[in-house]
């Protein structure tokens, strides 16, 4: 048996649920084991139940209760679980016997990292990262922290680097990649990453990010294209006004040779497929912009 419960270990958690859990009141690491594995499952509530009356003695201990707290308190928006690995982080970090150990440093940057203090998270996951270069997990973590503080172009390349389909579906990640391609003049990239979408209420979310970062990175096509859409999901005159000022930004940028002209054509489309396109501003600028591609020789 205790062979077995070794294999599972090493395998990667294969076989767990028929050998760990007979073991669980045997040996001390079956429980712990067992937690992991359910973590890796996405189980959260299952490994709360197996973890929450242990008191922690060891800082593996310390460190798995404060990752289980963590996890409950995303998934529930729990302040008092996310409060209490805080705390568990914090003791395992701040311990003379831990406090530089990878997993010690590992501990600081979570505690820090539910504290949104994300500068200070760097100081620790930029001592540790040379240990880390090709996992995900970390490169997720680090990769948050990096847009957090505005480094959107190392932000975009930890994202890249991340392997896993499980990570890559995950809204996190796709919301934070698509800011970092707007905010690195990448509009295109980021317009793509929400096509491959569904519709749901993430890729809408999405669909705000795209409009409203595209619209203050005066990338005003895609800002355009994003609140064209967002108006007709829901019609919201906010969206109508976005879409109307992202019209006239990138009317400018073809006047400034900054756009090509032939844009001109779909301008004059999203104004039209307006809910307001009655509206006398909208009439407005549709003639001035026909006026003027009608002196340029410009077909629209």
């Amino acid at each position: 048996m205790t062979l077995s419960f070794s294999k599972v270990v090493f395998r990667g958690g294969e076989g767990a649920l028929q050998v760990l859990p007979p073991l669980v009141d045997v040996l001390p690491e079956a429980r712990l084991n067992l937690v992991i594995y359910h973590l890796r499952n996405d189980d959260v509530m299952e490994a709360y139940a197996l973890i929450k009356d242990v008191e922690p003695s060891t800082p593996q201990e310390y460190i798995l209760k404060g990752v289980v707290n963590a996890a409950l308190g995303q998934d529930q928006n729990s302040r008092d679980h996310l409060k209490i690995a805080q705390q568990y982080f914090q003791l395992v970090g701040g311990s003379a016997s831990e406090c530089d150990t990878i997993p010690g440093r590992q501990c600081m940057a979570s505690c820090f990292f539910l504290l949104k203090q994300f500068q200070d998270v760097l100081i620790y996951l930029q001592s540790i990262k040379n240990y880390f270069y090709s996992d995900d997990s970390f490169n997720f973590n680090y990769g948050q922290v990096k847009a957090a503080v505005g480094n959107y172009k190392e932000a975009e390349e930890l994202f890249l680097l991340i392997q896993s389909e499980k990570y890559k579906n995950d809204y996190v990640y796709l919301s934070w990649l698509a800011k970092c391609y707007v905010m690195n003049r990448k509009p295109r990239l980021a317009w793509e990453l929400y096509l491959k979408m569904e519709t749901s209420s993430e890729s809408y979310s999405i669909l705000q990010i795209i409009a409203n970062d595209c619209y203050k990175m005066g990338q005003f096509y895609y800002a355009a294209k994003a609140f064209d859409i967002l108006e007709r999901l829901d019609g919201t005159p906010e969206f109508f006004e976005g879409k109307k000022g992202a019209c006239v930004g990138l009317f400018q940028l073809i006047l400034a040779g900054h756009e090509p002209r032939e844009m001109l054509r779909e301008v004059l489309g999203l104004l039209r497929n307006s809910s307001s396109q009655s509206n006398p501003q909208v009439e407005y600028i549709t003639r001035v912009i026909r006026k003027w591609a009608k002196e340029n020789r410009v077909g629209v």
